[in-house]
C-alpha cells in the first residue's frame, strides 16, 4: 500500500511548496521574483541526476510526470525558450525509455502573488493537435537554485504524512 501511495503522489503532481532559494544579488531576502526566475531558467538544460531526498529505500518511484521512470529522464535535454514553447528531448536507453522521443511542452513561472508563496516552474505536455489553452493538466516544481550553469528544482512528495522530494539537477547545455 505504501508503494502505491508514493506512485500516486508522483503521478498526481499538484501544487508544491517552495524549497530554499539561492538569492541572486539585488533581490530581497524573500527570494527571487518570478521575472528573475524566468530569466534564470530560460535556455537549454541537460538533466544530470534526480536525487531522492528523505524518501525511504522501501519506496519506488515508477513514473515522473506520468511519462516514464526517473532513469529515462537522466540525460534529457530541456529546451526552455523565451516564448514558452519548449521541448523535453529524451536520450536515455532503458527498458521503458524511448531515446530520441521529443515531448512538446508549454512552460512558465507561476507567480502566486504577493504574500501567497514563492514562484514555481510549471509546464504542461502538448500532444499533436492540442491547443495549449485547452490543456488543463500540468505540473509544478519548486525552484531551489539557478545560476549561469546550474538549475535545481524539487518535486515535493507526501509520503504517508512525511515529506520527501525528488531533486532535479540540471546543467546548462
Amino acid at each position: 500500500m505504501n508503494k502505491f501511495r508514493i506512485i500516486l503522489a508522483v503521478v498526481v503532481v499538484g501544487i508544491f511548496t517552495l524549497g530554499a532559494c539561492s538569492v541572486p544579488a539585488g533581490t530581497s531576502s524573500s527570494g527571487p521574483t518570478a521575472a528573475q526566475w524566468r530569466a534564470a531558467t530560460r535556455g537549454q538544460w541537460i538533466l544530470r541526476s534526480i536525487d531522492k531526498e528523505d524518501i525511504p529505500e522501501s519506496y519506488t518511484v515508477k513514473t515522473v510526470f506520468e511519462e516514464a521512470p526517473p532513469e529515462c529522464f537522466i540525460g534529457s535535454i530541456w529546451v526552455l525558450p523565451n516564448n514558452g514553447n519548449g521541448t523535453i528531448n529524451f536520450e536515455a536507453d532503458g527498458r521503458l525509455c524511448a531515446p530520441g522521443a521529443v515531448r512538446n511542452i508549454v512552460w512558465s513561472i507561476h507567480n502566486p502573488g504577493a504574500g501567497m508563496g514563492q514562484p514555481k516552474f510549471q509546464f504542461k505536455k502538448i500532444y499533436p493537435g492540442d491547443r495549449p489553452a485547452n490543456v488543463t493538466a500540468g505540473y509544478r516544481m519548486d525552484l531551489s537554485f539557478a545560476d549561469a550553469s546550474q538549475l535545481v528544482m524539487r518535486m515535493p512528495l507526501n509520503l504517508d504524512g512525511a515529506q520527501g522530494a525528488l531533486v532535479f539537477n540540471f546543467e546548462r547545455y
